[in-house]
């Protein structure tokens, strides 16, 4: 990403005002008292940025953008939409950085921390987990029966499709998994703010715990 970096010390160097650069896809999420929600960031500048949302945000006017690197950065919203909604910078912002692909942090797929109840089903029957987190490839569950790492399990939830899934680590009564098969970044991103509309404060309250 070295060619970004140039292109935006030159721009910023170049012009007056506050410059603004269209980016075609940088995944994030809104972290909110509502909950967390997948984005895609696709205009920023030195003061604000527009983000693409799949759903009605919250009320809230203060929310915290996070990166998948996990840098993050408290913005303001200032509109909202349909699917875009326009943010202000609270604080100040290295352009640079927020644009460039920094290699010394280890990159992730994006990751919402939420409490959302589902079943998982095993050769030994099925019992009731809790999803800690959920990305596009895999999750987090909070399992009290012990699991083997590799072992292919089944999770079910109303909220979302069956997953056919393996046990990827343990520590102590959690679980990483691996999906099969991937969600598409929209299709989570939807299916995720149903779940919090539908389960309102329970499914984030017991996520900050």
């Amino acid at each position: 990403m070295s060619h970004v970096r140039a292109h935006v010390q030159n721009v910023i160097g170049d012009q007056r005002g506050t410059p603004r650069f269209v980016l075609l896809i940088r995944a994030a999420k809104l972290v909110t008292s509502g909950g967390e929600y997948l984005c895609i960031v696709r205009d920023v500048s030195e003061t604000g940025l527009k983000v693409r949302t799949f759903c009605p945000l919250p009320r809230d006017a203060q929310m915290v953008l996070e990166l998948p690197n996990g840098d993050t950065y408290s913005v303001r919203k200032i509109w909202e939409n349909c699917d875009n909604a326009g943010f202000r910078f609270t604080g100040d912002v290295d352009l640079v950085t927020l644009l460039g692909d920094n290699t010394d942090r280890k990159k992730r797929p994006v990751r919402l921390k939420l409490a959302l109840p589902a079943t998982l089903h095993t050769l030994h029957g099925a019992r009731d987990v809790l999803f800690r987190d959920i990305s596009q490839q895999g999750g987090c569950i909070e399992c009290f029966t012990r699991l083997a790492v590799d072992e292919q399990v089944r999770l079910e939830s109303p909220q979302l499709p069956p997953i056919i899934c393996k046990v990827r680590w343990r520590r102590e009564h959690l679980y990483g998994l691996v999906f099969d098969q991937t969600f598409q970044f929209d299709q989570l991103a939807r299916l995720m703010a149903s779940a919090q509309q539908r389960l309102g404060s329970s499914l984030i309250d017991r996520a900050r715990r």
